[in-house]
């Protein structure tokens, strides 16, 4: 999918409002264990009156700055946080009610908007787009009392899933790096969603999925997250790529967090962990090709727990999973995204038109994509491209109703609450232009991509470290369409079987 063109260059956009952190702040003792706080456990902590806002909120600036060289935001609000900070902790003082997420730290990804914030989805043709209005999801988020900390790198224009973008860093290195391996990319297209949450830079954050991009960089960073059943989300105020597949997801420190986040936007009551002796996961082999071997390791190693701990796994065959994945995955995105970016451009007041966004791309592997191919409404075909039309229409009409129906049936037939199988076939490559190829995209992306394609909700979380690599490996169970809160639930049972992942140590 992506054609890497020429070398990558760096244009750097300084941090706002990285500055000393506030002398108040500093005046308090215990700082917060932000290397075990969840986000759940803060909440309880600040509407206790055991934990300021500010005080958390100052740990995660402090971790910010010193972590700089990771490249994970582009805008850090140090000034905006402190403020929210200390109006959520008057509130607690006054003796309003606590809200579900008071005075909680909270990152966002790039491309989604943030009122008063640039919102560059990771390109230096919309750096000085500041948006008037929060994101839908973001409203919701800060109404619950969230204190939005900052702005995440990202893979350029979520077209990609290493993170290796070269037009905004606060480090010596270009690319989002990853947590656990400062040598390693970050995934994408969330990146620096995944590199705050594994460095400890914040509790939890907003990211977006199309094909992985949720999912991926808390597989190899190590944190939990939720790819939601289409349309569960508003993609309101989100810079797109396909209507058809786009969707924001909550990402976090834990399960418990991320079914926090998702009852905050999407409603709902709290979720208790699903009783696993009545769990039925199917393994589709699939899913379990090309694995590495820490990979295969730490995923044997996890089903064998969870089979201990009454899971039912169930071997199902899904005939042509992947070829009718492959039927839609990059017809759709790649014809989408020329008339979605066009509407979104226009929709809001960015200054510019696909053309002047298109001239100003800095990834090569993103600026080939859409010079090659969103631009001209291409497809890669064997002997060069193809018209994009024909195999949208075919994947519109005939593929994807088809793959939907596929997996409709598998979770029928077998009476399947999710399919379990690794997030993705490898740990996280080394950070070098390389990483963006179109063949180690299509690798990363092997696993992630059926379930977005067909609109099913999706979980990450942390199986373990990889035995050689050191390297966090994540484990994904897909859904059926609709299914999203009982997923959560498995979710949380699952977490208490295989634990989390300890914090990172220098690298």
């Amino acid at each position: 999918m992506f054609i890497p063109t020429s070398a990558p260059f760096a244009l750097t956009l300084p941090l706002l409002c990285l500055a000393a952190i506030g002398s108040s702040a500093h005046a308090q003792t215990n700082a917060p264990d932000v290397a075990k706080l969840t986000a759940s456990e803060a909440v309880r902590q600040i509407c206790a009156g055991t934990l300021g806002s500010e005080h958390l909120v100052s740990a995660y600036l402090a971790q910010a700055k010193t972590k700089a060289n990771l490249n994970a935001f582009i805008t850090l609000d140090e000034a905006g946080a402190l403020k929210a900070a200390r109006a959520a902790d008057a509130a607690r003082r006054r003796g309003d009610a606590c809200k579900p997420l008071a005075g909680l730290p909270v990152v966002i990804k790039d491309n989604i908007h943030v009122q008063g914030l640039p919102a560059t989805a990771g390109t230096p043709a919309l750096k000085a787009f500041v948006p008037a209005a929060d994101a839908p999801v973001v409203a919701k988020l800060r109404a619950a009392g969230a204190v939005i900390l900052g702005k995440t790198n990202m893979h350029e224009l979520a077209f990609g899933v290493s993170g290796y973008n070269p037009a905004f860093q606060t480090g010596p290195e270009v690319g989002v790096r990853n947590a656990y391996d400062t040598a390693r990319i970050a995934g994408g297209s969330s990146s620096g969603n995944g590199t705050a949450l594994g460095a400890r830079m914040a509790p939890a954050a907003l990211g977006t999925d199309t094909g992985g991009s949720v999912r991926i960089p808390c597989a190899f960073n190590g944190c939990a997250s939720l790819r939601p059943t289409m349309g569960r989300y508003s993609q309101q105020g989100i810079a797109p790529i396909s209507h058809t597949r786009d969707t924001a997801g909550p990402m976090a420190m834990s399960m418990a967090d991320v079914a926090l986040l998702d009852r905050v936007i999407a409603g709902g009551k709290a979720i208790k962990p699903a009783d696993l002796k009545r769990v039925r996961l199917g393994v589709v082999p699939a899913f379990y090709a090309n694995l590495d071997a820490d990979t295969k390791a730490a995923t044997d190693a996890a089903l064998a727990k969870l089979r201990a701990a009454g899971v039912a796994l169930v071997d199902v065959d899904m005939p042509k999973l992947m070829e009718l994945n492959g039927a839609v995955g990059f017809p759709v995105a790649l014809f989408e995204a020329h008339d979605d970016m066009v509407a979104y451009l226009a929709r809001y007041p960015t200054g510019i038109d696909i053309a002047q966004l298109v001239a100003g791309i800095a990834s090569p592997d993103v600026k080939g994509t859409f010079e090659g191919l969103v631009i001209p409404r291409k497809l890669p075909a064997a002997n060069g491209v193809v018209d994009a039309k024909p195999a949208y229409d075919n994947a519109m009409r005939v593929a994807r109703p088809q793959l939907i129906k596929l997996y409709r049936d598998t979770f029928a037939r077998n009476r399947l609450d999710a399919l379990v199988f690794p997030t993705v076939p490898r740990v996280a490559l080394a950070a070098t232009p390389e990483a963006s190829s179109p063949e180690n995209f299509g690798a990363l992306i092997q696993n992630t991509d059926p379930g977005s394609n067909a609109g099913i909700p999706g979980i990450q979380l942390p199986s373990g470290l990889g035995a050689t690599s050191g390297l966090p490996v994540g484990l994904e169970l897909d859904g059926p369409a609709g299914s999203d809160r009982r997923l959560l639930a498995i979710g949380l049972a699952v977490e208490r079987e295989l634990g989390r992942l300890p914090k990172p140590t220098a690298k």
